[in-house]
């Protein structure tokens, strides 16, 4: 392990000795202590190093980027010479520029030590459960580990945030099996620091081995119908990143193809959609205290009852449209909770699905989508009759979050995210 401090030092001093007079680079270095099972057996205890650098300079409005895995002093006087030559070779934008000075700040989340034997423990237990409420329900590979990682971020500006982390992870992969009877492969992941709660009531990992059991009873839909979709919060993620890259995100806005590009503070979603970028709540354990620009995080409004409030601009695009910079680093995604029970919601359904999953293109600059509705499930008349496959979902990302029949009480904290079941109307649904 490097001594982090000093390579910082000295990274520093060969950005200014070769004439960088704007530059930003982090570095970093984790110890991974990862456990793996082979079905519920537990086959491999390891440790893994990792070091990583990424240094950026800007040369008369040219900016250039490297990377690499090589502390050394040779490592690092490459990594920069690597820079140097990029940004002499690509072409020159005033809106390339380096964050303005924050204040220094030293940042801590997380249990820093792993405690492998409670962890362990956690695991066996989790191991147990699983067999216990679920016994048709076969666990293919569970890999878990603790990651202890120390960043260190500084740039010409005079920034230095330093971050010490670590954090426990969990992902499981599963089928399930009744005689000659199996389903397809399910998967979860979580990013914790609690080893208090049992890993079984965590996240969505409960929810992912009910879902597995209910797919050995299988349903078929014939034809196609316009219906309801509940799109549990593992899924609802994979459409919140398309609402925000097709609408939000600085790519779309820089070259006017977002069709909210004039709605800031307009009505564009349900009211029952409040959306925010939470860096600062702990219970979003994979949130970074700081962006990758050098700007210390905030917690940013997107969407506030419907009303877009922001978009999701670094300093690049925001210099480059003249909008405000959005200092967030992403993965913390949080959608707030409505008052009605999923078993409530579900009840209400006369004829459509509850989406696990979704395989497909990236919708279209329109908002267009079409692709497989996965790890599905097809209800009528209030109720869930069983699970659904060769099944496809068409209809239009931002009429998804405009046509909301309910949001849910409950609400899935896994690390990455914390997003309820939601429940909209005009989704067509095809069957063979």
């Amino acid at each position: 392990m490097f001594e982090l401090n000093e390579v910082f030092e000295k990274l520093q001093a060969l950005l200014e000795k070769k004439g960088a007079k704007l530059y930003s680079f982090e570095i970093s270095e984790s110890e991974k202590r990862e456990l793996n099972t082979e079905k519920t057996d537990f086959n491999l205890l390891r440790t893994i190093y990792d070091n990583n650098a990424a240094v950026s300079v800007i040369l008369s409005g040219k900016k250039g980027t490297a990377a690499g895995n090589d502390l050394t002093e040779e490592g690092l006087e490459k990594l920069v010479d690597d820079a140097m030559l990029s940004a002499e070779s690509s072409m020159e934008d005033d809106a390339n520029a380096i964050a303005e000075r924050q204040t220094p700040e030293t940042f801590r989340t997380g249990p820093w030590e792993a405690d492998m034997n409670r962890f362990y423990q956690a695991l066996s237990i989790l191991l147990t459960q699983a067999k216990k409420d679920y016994p048709q329900v076969n666990i293919l590979q569970l890999i878990a580990d603790h990651t202890q990682t120390h960043s260190l971020y500084g740039n010409s500006s005079g920034t230095r945030f330093e971050h010490f982390d670590g954090v426990y992870h969990v992902t499981v992969e599963m089928s399930a099996s009744d005689g000659e009877k199996n389903t397809g492969l399910n998967y979860m992941g979580l990013s914790t620091y609690d080893l208090d709660t049992p890993l079984m009531e965590q996240g969505s990992i409960r929810s992912h081995f009910e879902e597995a059991q209910k797919s050995l009873l299988s349903a078929q839909i014939d034809g196609k119908f316009e219906g309801t979709v509940i799109f549990t919060p593992d899924c609802l993620g994979e459409f919140l990143y398309s609402l925000e890259s097709n609408y939000m995100m600085g790519s779309v806005i820089m070259d006017g193809t977002s069709q909210w590009l004039s709605r800031l503070n307009e009505q564009v979603a349900s009211e029952k959609v409040t959306l925010t970028l939470a860096s600062k709540d702990l219970r979003i354990t994979e949130a970074q205290p700081y962006t990758s620009d050098g700007f210390k995080a905030e917690n940013v409004t997107l969407i506030e009852k419907g009303v877009l409030k922001s978009f999701i601009l670094d300093l690049y695009a925001s210099r480059k449209t003249g909008r405000p910079v959005t200092k967030n680093g992403g993965l913390s995604a949080v959608m707030e909770p409505g008052e009605t029970p999923l078993k409530d919601i579900i009840a209400q359904v006369d004829r459509g699905l509850i989406v696990g999953g979704f395989s497909g293109g990236e919708p279209g600059a329109n908002g267009e989508f079409s692709g497989v509705a996965k790890n599905s499930f097809y209800v009528e008349k209030g109720r869930i009759v069983g699970a659904v496959t060769e099944t496809m979902i068409n209809g239009n990302i931002e009429s998804v979050f405009k046509n909301v029949l309910a949001v849910s009480r409950e609400q899935v904290w896994d690390g990455y995210s914390a997003l309820p079941y939601l429940a909209c109307g005009g989704i067509v649904i095809s069957g063979k």
